[in-house]
Formats: C-alpha cells, sequence, structure tokens
C-alpha cells in the first residue's frame, strides 16, 4: 500500500469524531516542537517490558519529532482503564489491546480504522488469520502485535521413560497419564478450571459458547455438554491431578510443571521464559510441544489469544499520524525478531520468523501448533462470555455444582452478556 496518502485522508476525516470521544489534551506539544504519544502497554513488567521500552528508545532516536510516553498497565486492569479513559478523558493514544478487546472497542469507536493507513502498509506479511480477528464489521482495527495460542506442553524425559508419545486425542491423554503414574511415579497431566483452557474441549467437539452467525446460545448444547464431561473427567483417574479452584491454581499448576511434579499441562508461550527457569527445563530440549489433544468429533484445536497495537480514534490528527508510524515501527519484520529474541513471544508475521528466532525451541515449538488454532469470531462481547464459566467451572470441577446446573447458570448469564441471541 502507498504510504500517507490513504492515512491523511483517513485522520483529516475523524476530525470531528475525536472532539466527540473526549480526545486527549495537546497541552505540552508546542506547536513547533516534538508530538508526544502515551502508548500503553499491557505485557508482563518483568519478563516482556524491557524489550518494548528499548523500542521505543530506538523508534525516539529515529524520529527526532516523535517523543513517546511508555506506561506499562497491568493486563488485568487494561481493559476496564482504557473503556473509563476512552469515554472521558486520558485515553492514550496507542493501546495494546488484546485480540477480543479490539472489536469490543471498535464497536463502541474507540479505535481508529487502520485500512490503508502507514500501520498496515505491509497487511500482507501478516497472518491472514490474524488480520481477521483484528476486523469488525468489515474494517481493520488492529495491527497484528503478538499472538499465542494454547498447547500439550510436556516433560520429554518423562514420557520417554514411561514409553509414551504425546496424545493426539484426550483419551490416548487418559491412558499416557496413567501409565506415566505407573513408570515414574509422578501425575502424567494436570488440567485448569479456567475457561479459556477449558474453550479446547468445547472445539474437540465441533462446538463453541455460542453460535455468532446464528446468533444462538451454544454453551448447554448436548455437544458443549459432551465437550465439558470431558474435561471433567480429567481431574479423576490415575496419573490425572485433581482440580485446583484455589485463587493461586494457576502457579500451582506451572510451578508443578517446571519443576518436574507434573508431567503434561495445557499452557500458552507466554510462560515460555519461565518454562526454561524451572529444574526440569534448564535443557531447553526437554521440552515438547504438541497440539491440544482433539475430542470425539475429530477435531483439534485451541483458541488463538495474542494482542494488536490500536490507535485512539479521539487523539488529535498529529498525534494519530505520529501514532500510525509508531504502530509500523512496532510491528516490523525487525522490532517482531527483536522482540520473539528478547521475550520468546511469537510473532505475527512471516518474515520475522527467521533462523535466530526458530532455534528457540519454544517458539518453533508453537509456530508448528499456530496452524490448528482457531480465530474468535468478530463479536465484541465474545471474549465477556468466558466471565460466566470461569465462575460455574471451578464449582462443577469441585462438585458444587452438577454439570448440567453449572451449564444451565452459564447459559442463563451469557444470555444477559447477547441479549439478542437464541437459546
Amino acid at each position: 500500500m502507498r504510504r500517507g496518502i490513504a492515512a491523511t485522508a483517513l485522520v483529516a476525516s475523524l476530525a470531528l469524531a475525536a472532539t466527540a470521544c473526549g480526545g486527549d489534551s495537546d497541552s505540552g506539544d508546542k506547536a513547533d516542537g516534538p508530538v508526544t504519544l502515551t502508548w500503553w502497554d499491557t505485557s508482563n513488567a518483568t519478563n516482556e517490558a524491557p524489550t518494548y521500552q528499548a523500542l521505543v528508545k530506538e523508534f525516539m532516536a529515529a524520529n527526532k519529532d516523535i517523543k513517546v510516553k511508555y506506561v506499562n498497565v497491568p493486563f488485568d486492569q487494561a481493559q476496564n482503564k482504557f473503556d473509563t479513559a476512552a469515554g472521558s478523558k486520558g485515553a492514550p493514544d496507542v493501546l495494546r489491546s488484546e485480540v477480543g478487546w479490539t472489536p469490543a472497542f471498535a464497536k463502541k469507536g474507540y479505535f481508529l480504522p487502520l485500512d490503508g493507513t502507514e500501520a498496515l502498509e505491509d497487511q500482507a506479511k501478516f497472518q491472514s488469520s490474524l488480520i481477521e480477528q483484528a476486523k469488525y464489521e468489515g474494517k481493520t482495527y488492529g495491527v497484528p502485535f503478538t499472538t499465542d495460542t494454547l498447547a500439550l506442553v510436556y516433560n520429554k524425559a518423562l514420557f520417554e521413560k514411561a514409553g509414551v508419545e504425546a496424545p493426539k486425542t484426550w483419551d490416548e491423554l487418559k491412558k499416557a497419564a496413567a501409565t506415566i503414574k505407573d513408570k515414574t511415579g509422578v501425575d502424567g497431566y494436570w488440567g485448569s478450571t479456567q475457561a479459556y483452557y477449558a474453550q479446547s474441549f468445547l472445539y474437540g467437539e465441533g462446538t463453541d459458547t455460542v453460535d455468532a452467525d446464528a446468533k444462538k446460545i451454544t454453551v448447554a448444547s448436548p455437544e458443549a455438554k459432551k465437550a465439558y464431561g470431558t474435561w471433567l473427567s480429567l481431574f479423576d483417574g490415575k496419573g490425572l491431578h485433581k482440580a485446583d479452584t484455589t485463587a493461586d491454581a494457576y502457579a500451582h499448576i506451572q510451578d508443578a510443571f517446571v519443576n518436574g511434579k507434573v508431567a503434561a499441562i495445557i499452557q500458552g508461550p507466554w510462560e515460555i521464559t519461565n518454562f526454561y527457569k524451572g529444574a526440569a527445563f534448564k535443557d531447553k530440549k526437554n521440552l515438547g510441544i504438541a497440539p491440544v489433544p482433539g475430542g470425539s468429533s475429530g477435531k483439534a484445536g485451541a483458541p488463538t489469544g495474542g494482542h494488536n497495537l490500536a490507535v485512539y480514534a479521539g487523539s488529535s490528527e498529529a498525534k494519530q499520524k505520529a501514532a500510525l508510524k509508531f504502530v509500523n515501527f512496532m510491528t516490523s519484520a525487525k522490532a517482531q525478531e527483536t522482540i520473539a529474541l528478547k521475550n520468546s513471544t511469537l510473532p505475527t508475521r512471516e518474515d520475522a520468523y527467521s533462523v535466530k528466532v526458530v532455534a528457540d525451541p519454544g517458539i518453533a515449538g508453537y509456530q508448528g501448533v499456530l496452524s490448528a488454532a482457531q480465530p474468535r469470531p468478530a463479536l465484541p462481547e465474545y471474549s465477556s462470555l468466558w466471565g460466566p464459566l470461569d465462575e460455574e467451572l471451578p464449582k462443577i470441577a469441585s462438585g458444587k455444582v452438577s454439570l448440567d446446573k453449572g451449564l444451565s447458570n452459564a447459559e442463563l448469564a451469557i444470555a444477559k452478556l447477547v441479549p439478542d441471541f437464541s437459546k
């Protein structure tokens, strides 16, 4: 795409919209001085943020007319903070937006459409499914920045000692877990009660929480009940760790895996650097990465996650122009290669998977399972649908409510989030 022409026309057309959205103040930007941008980064402040801060400095060194104010906002707070700020004042000019937030904020008019702008001039270089996931009603509102999916990660040494291979189905996983327990004394698998981690079971039965095209809630359908029944069965049996429904469950599961106390879990690439810090993976080659097992439908897959860089529609035209240039830089092949090498996260464009990047066994392993990942539907409310399930799944796993009752409760709560959907 030609640089600048479409971008200039676009931001000019949004000048009135910026005012309507309560755009940020330009105080501090002198007419003859540099434009100052604010970027809210939602990455891990310890493991990832330093790499982004270094890139910000590199960008400013090459663009003396632009200053970037870097702000690290805790991920679990960022969505609500941005929603509040964008609806009044103080929103950042650029947001590291989780893929599920992107259509939701686009629907509210908070994000600038990026089609034809400098930010997306390399659009053809990005994985097409990630571009589709950044769209809402036919327009693109984010540039894919990092991507991820879930995989079955396993301890190769324990699997080899037990004489088992990475399972392709949940039934095979049950058998492998029992064998691992017999041969090594270690549990073979520890599952999560979080809705995001249970999503793959739905895909394995060819269903989802909702059918976005048909506008139908499917979380309590026969297929979904079968999926969650399989999920529930993996907390009870030889070599299958019982469900942890405590507030620290995530940390407990992760700690057990990295220290060789459980042979396999379902996890995403955001933990690659932490895998390598554990006693079991001092030798990085001991980390096995395989697709999430499939269900009875013969299908397998895991949700596509990750983050986009989005530009605030309420910023001034000058800030938007600068923001488009900044987003282009941060999502370039060079920047993405740097990020991957430093943070062990997955690039969103194929030309960033250099020889150096794929030399990391964690990145190479997750790259191999990305093709099985399923993009989320362009439904603004989609990510919020996991909320009711995060309430009900721990209750189901602990036996406080039955599977049918828990899914019925989730169905009722989801109906309030998408009131125009039928059951």
